[in-house]
């Protein structure tokens, strides 16, 4: 076994890396990373993020990578990472040997470490309490069906558009960091993040829509769809042809803050709902903290009801383990 960081990744790695993902998603029933770590596999040194990896053998030979964590640096004191462990490599301490990587680098540079846990998997309480973390965050899937949709009534004066690429990603990105200025990942998009996506294959532009309110964006909806994904309630499923579907997200839904409370989050809620259902859509999902109450209400209002839930593990610089 071989230990160690990398700021970049070769073409061997990424596709390694990425059948690694595929592997732990089907045995696991959900995805080890998120949307923005997948984004960082990739040859190009994107952001000021790290790669943690483990192979079988020396890293000058075969290079077959058993396990891997992405570490995003989003400031001096404050990290964030995730991990995945390949399946047939799991219960032989490789998950372990990447946590006492992460946390003596976050302990070297006096870093708050989070981790997160996709599907909150129950090996994972043991791991987080031996290595100090304690349970922090919450994020909750959702789903519906695209059944029965309620009808759109847009506020007084709003227009509705599709997204222009090179054209509206200021625009968009402004919306956003007013939108979720407190959030500690989404607040953080620049419009390189947005241009990232946009090169992405399930990026469609007219399924990115953009309300205006007397020439100025006043929210947008940005949908998308996943294809063939696991259809499992969570961990512990092993996916099969007949457990994968497409599905509709709610992606990201922002409104500058001075059209909150109008009625209009709801209606391009409803809107992207809409144009997913006429992709032929049955199910849609969406991602929201369990702390932010006034989205849940709405969320629910509109049908959508708890699938599975996520869960950040936070460190304090030095923590000892849990008792």
């Amino acid at each position: 076994m071989t230990l160690y960081w990398t700021r970049q990744l070769t073409s061997h790695d990424v596709d390694a890396l990425r059948d690694l993902v595929t592997a732990a998603t089907d045995v696991d029933g959900v995805a080890p990373l998120s949307d923005d770590a997948m984004l960082r596999l990739s040859p190009d040194p994107l952001t000021s993020g790290h790669h943690l990896i483990i192979t079988a053998s020396d890293a000058s030979t075969s290079r077959e990578i058993v396990g891997y964590a992405y570490l995003a640096v989003r400031s001096d004191d404050n990290w964030q990472a995730e991990l995945v462990v390949h399946p047939g490599q799991r219960r032989h301490g490789n998950g372990g040997h990447l946590l006492a990587a992460l946390t003596a680098s976050a302990d070297q540079a006096r870093a708050q470490l989070d981790v997160w846990a996709h599907g909150d998997p129950p090996a994972t309480v043991t791991l987080a309490h031996r290595y100090g973390f304690v349970r922090e965050r919450v994020l909750w899937q959702m789903r519906r069906p695209l059944s029965a949709l309620p009808d759109i009534a847009l506020p007084p004066g709003v227009t509705i558009r599709t997204f222009i690429p090179g054209q509206d990603e200021d625009a968009v990105v402004a919306v956003n960091r007013a939108a979720f200025a407190d959030h500690p990942e989404q607040g953080r998009w620049t419009v390189t993040d947005v241009r990232l996506r946009e090169d992405e294959p399930w990026f469609d532009p007219a399924g990115l829509f953009l309300a205006e309110s007397a020439g100025r964006l006043a929210g947008f909806h940005w949908t998308k769809v996943h294809y063939g994904i696991d259809d499992i309630p969570g961990p512990g499923g092993i996916s099969t042809a007949e457990t994968k579907t497409d599905v509709g997200e709610v992606y990201v839904v922002g409104l500058e803050p001075t059209f909150a409370g109008r009625g209009l989050g709801r209606a391009l809620t409803l809107i992207g709902l809409h144009h997913l259902r006429d992709q032929g859509l049955t199910t849609a999902m969406l991602y929201v903290e369990d702390l932010n109450q006034r989205a849940i209400r709405l969320y629910e209002g509109l049908g959508f009801t708890r699938y599975r839930a996520d869960i950040s593990y936070r460190r304090a610089p030095g923590a000892g383990a849990q008792p």
